[in-house]
């Protein structure tokens, strides 16, 4: 009777676990020559000119909009809405450099904040903002 020899399969991990080693070093070796990325922020000296008062664009809920110019000792006005441009157009001749913010009530459509962000790029002003309440 012929015998049937079964052949065994086996894999040698030792030369694996050789190199697996070797690797090991030299990452342990190379890591402290690595430094990590870095973002240098750059430094802002003190500024001798203090910043300017900006002019708040309020959009309350009932959809009226009120002109506060902080500039001018928090001058407050009621402003239609069809009349608005020409009132931030002649504020922003008078003081080019003097930032906006919109400060619009929650229940105010996005679609409106939008439009009135619009209005301030048409107009030239650069210096735009949006207002909100800190999280208590």
């Amino acid at each position: 009777m012929a015998r049937t020899r079964k052949q065994v399969a086996q894999i040698n991990v030792v030369p694996m676990i050789d190199v697996m080693l070797v690797l090991l070093v030299i990452f342990m070796v190379t890591a402290p020559f690595i430094n990590p990325s870095q973002v240098e922020l750059p430094s802002v000296g003190k500024t001798s000119q203090t910043p300017a008062q900006p002019l708040e664009v309020i959009i309350k809920a009932s959809g009226e909009y009120v002109l506060k110019n902080r500039a001018a000792a928090g001058d407050e006005r009621i402003v239609a809405k069809s009349e608005l441009e020409a009132e931030i157009a002649a504020l922003h001749r008078a003081l080019p450099d003097q930032p906006v913010v919109i400060a619009a009530d929650k229940s105010v459509r996005y679609e409106e904040v939008m439009s009135t962000m619009a209005l301030l790029q048409r107009l030239q002003i650069t210096r735009i903002g949006l207002l909100a309440r800190p999280a208590p």
